[in-house]
């Protein structure tokens, strides 16, 4: 009797507490910022990586003053990614060259070796500079694709020869052909732009003093299962991540576009808000 009292008394014990657990409301564990952004292809959620406060924090500032309401997706490349928010973008006509307005000011990098460019990461575009910081506003989501192992290893070579650039431009002995470059593009001379950067490359490729990129094995999983854009690792930052409506990203990369790889009809962001 005393069993059978203490069986059935520890059975209600576990109902009750099951019943109080599913009647309370349920707390992210990892306590990130949710963030909706309504488009004319359907409704994709965001969530904020915690690991990255200045981009996090940033993006939050810009969605309270809805920065991004009315923007386009003005740049889009099926398998690579969709890229937004470039202030000019707003009722911008059609074939209007976008992708250069900004907000006047960067953010800091901050590269987390656990962040990577799998599909649906969300990231921020950015102009080269000495820094790698990104830009204000802009941002990107990626689509991506599926590589095997011989397509990684290619994409690490190309991490690391951008990590040697990064060496390279901010290497003292090569501050005038970092000025060269950047007064290139300023003039928008496509010819010199090639010609400065082709040097940057070469100068690269002899850089040894510095610490090579090794993609881990648990994100070569991943790009070999989900994908993702890897070369783009440790050269942007990424900030977050999609959490539903990945297909939406799908559909806005499959659009067709013009030769500068702006949508020929516009993506629009119709609004982008946080949830409580």
């Amino acid at each position: 009797m005393k069993l059978a009292y203490k069986i059935t008394l520890t059975l209600l014990i576990s109902v009750l507490f099951f019943s109080f657990k599913s009647n309370t409301p349920q707390t992210k564990p990892n306590n990130r910022v949710t963030v909706e952004m309504v488009t004319n292809y359907g409704t994709i959620l965001l969530e904020l990586y915690n690991e990255t406060p200045l981009h996090r924090d940033n993006f939050i500032k810009l969605v309270s003053e809805k920065a991004y309401d009315n923007l386009l997706f003005h740049r889009v490349i099926e398998s690579f990614m969709i890229q937004g928010g470039d202030p000019d973008s707003r009722d911008a006509k059609p074939n209007t060259a976008l992708g250069e307005g900004d907000l006047g000011y960067t953010v800091p990098a901050e590269f987390n070796p656990d962040l990577f460019h799998k599909k649906g990461a969300l990231a921020t575009a950015r102009e080269d500079n000495l820094d790698r910081a990104s830009s204000a506003i802009q941002f990107f989501i990626v689509q991506g694709k599926i590589f095997n192992d011989s397509l990684l290893d290619i994409a690490e070579t190309r991490i690391n020869t951008k990590l040697a650039r990064h060496e390279v431009i901010n290497d003292v002995a090569n501050k005038q052909l970092w000025n060269d470059y950047q007064n290139a593009l300023e003039e928008e001379n496509n010819e010199s732009i090639k010609d400065y950067s082709d040097k940057i490359d070469a100068i690269a490729k002899t850089y040894t003093n510095y610490t090579k990129y090794t993609i881990p094995q648990s994100h070569r999983d991943i790009y070999k299962t989900i994908g993702g854009t890897p070369h783009l690792d440790q050269n942007y930052t990424v900030f977050g991540q999609v959490i539903k409506g990945i297909e939406v990203v799908d559909a806005i990369a499959a659009v067709k576009t013009d030769d500068r790889n702006r949508p020929i009809e516009d993506v629009l962001i119709l609004s982008v808000r946080i949830l409580k």
